[in-house]
């Protein structure tokens, strides 16, 4: 018998609407009503100087490590931004813009990097998951939720985030092949910020694009300038549609940069050339964005500052909260609570031995 071919996808789109320049390409400009155009602004420059702060506060002691996320606003917001309240985010550890536009009080962030239980997020009736971890383990996490909409009849859909890095873990693949095998309205979100720590992604796979791993699970994949915040909501928005209508899932990979450290314990300079940092800098997706804003009359040099200022003081505003919230939470006991909905035995013998234990040392002066 000769050998044939089977016909399969072999291309994948890459879209971009935005270019570093500000050139727009006005055919495929999306539709997004003016209030969302400067909410977006301004959650991307609260993103970045939050980012700042939290740096600072760092470097000073006042909270723990971090995952920085500058130069990946656009990424994050123009991908959130296309869910409805409704819908499930399963973030991973370096989405904090799409946290708080999903409703994550500032406070909320300070205090988990702190170290403070409290801190965590994710109760009541939200619909966005707690930080995860271990890398790719948020992708089951989405897919159940997604799995779990459509088992319902429900109309709400999961979005879920990951690196570059994230696409070399197994639950990774588990989660695309299932998501396509039941065609659940799931929507992957792949951060392509070019460092697994200091993993060059050419060194996580031989790959062309990143984007092109939807073709092996047969969905709809699709790379973006992910610095391109219109490029992006674009993308984010057909795939929601898709999912909400029946159409299944969708893997989007955002080309992005990490403009700076994987967490605050590590040291790019000691893996990365600065040459490249340069030259992604002057794809910063924040000044794009504000020279389209301003051409649009959307902006203007009073605003910027405006809303810089705004920005700033709302910070400031929540580190002062959270501080004062900190010096509130000094019973070790509090480490018992926030795990589970009903204390197990063993965790709740632990709790009465401490107490016990703190009791005898209060006798024994």
């Amino acid at each position: 018998m000769p050998r044939k071919k089977i016909d399969l996808p072999t291309e994948v789109e890459i879209l971009s609407i935005l270019d570093e320049k500000g050139n727009l390409d006005t055919d495929l400009e999306p539709d997004i009503p003016e209030p969302l155009l400067t909410k977006l602004y301004r959650f991307m420059v609260l993103g970045r100087k939050f980012d700042e702060r939290l740096l600072n506060l760092q470097r000073q002691g006042r909270i723990g490590t971090f995952a920085p996320i500058t130069g990946q606003e656009a990424s994050q917001l123009g991908t959130v931004a296309a869910l409805e309240p409704s819908d499930w985010m399963a973030p991973s550890f370096r989405e904090t813009a799409a946290e708080i536009w999903r409703g994550r009080a500032l406070e909320s962030v300070i205090l988990s990097f702190g170290g403070y239980t409290e801190g965590a997020w994710g109760e009541g009736e939200s619909h966005t998951l707690p930080v995860s971890v271990p890398v790719g383990s948020q992708v089951l996490h989405a897919v159940g939720l997604a799995w779990a909409a459509k088992y319902r009849g429900k109309n709400e859909l999961a979005m879920t985030y990951l690196g570059d890095g994230g696409t070399s873990e197994g639950d990774f693949h588990e989660g695309m092949n299932f998501a396509s095998v039941f065609q659940i309205p799931a929507v992957f979100v792949c951060q392509n910020n070019q460092w697994a720590i200091s993993v060059p992604r050419s060194k996580q796979t031989h790959a062309k694009t990143i984007a092109q791993k939807a073709l092996a699970y047969d969905m709809p994949g699709i790379q973006v300038d992910g610095n391109d915040i219109l490029a992006v909501y674009q993308a984010a928005k057909e795939a929601a549609d898709r999912g909400r209508s029946g159409g299944g899932p969708t893997f989007i990979e955002c080309v992005t940069y990490r403009m700076m450290m994987h967490t605050t314990a590590d040291d790019p300079k000691k893996y990365r050339p600065e040459e490249e940092v340069a030259s992604w800098k002057e794809r910063d997706p924040i000044s794009r964005f504000q020279t389209y804003l301003t051409e649009k009359g959307l902006l203007t040099e009073d605003k910027i500052q405006a809303t810089e200022e705004e920005v700033l003081k709302d910070i400031q505003t929540a580190v002062d909260r959270a501080e004062d919230m900190m010096k509130t939470y000094t019973d070790p006991l509090l480490m018992f609570e926030h795990t589970y909905a009903r204390m197990p035995p063993h965790l709740a013998a632990q709790r009465e031995a401490f107490i016990r234990e703190r009791e005898e040392e209060k006798d024994h002066g």
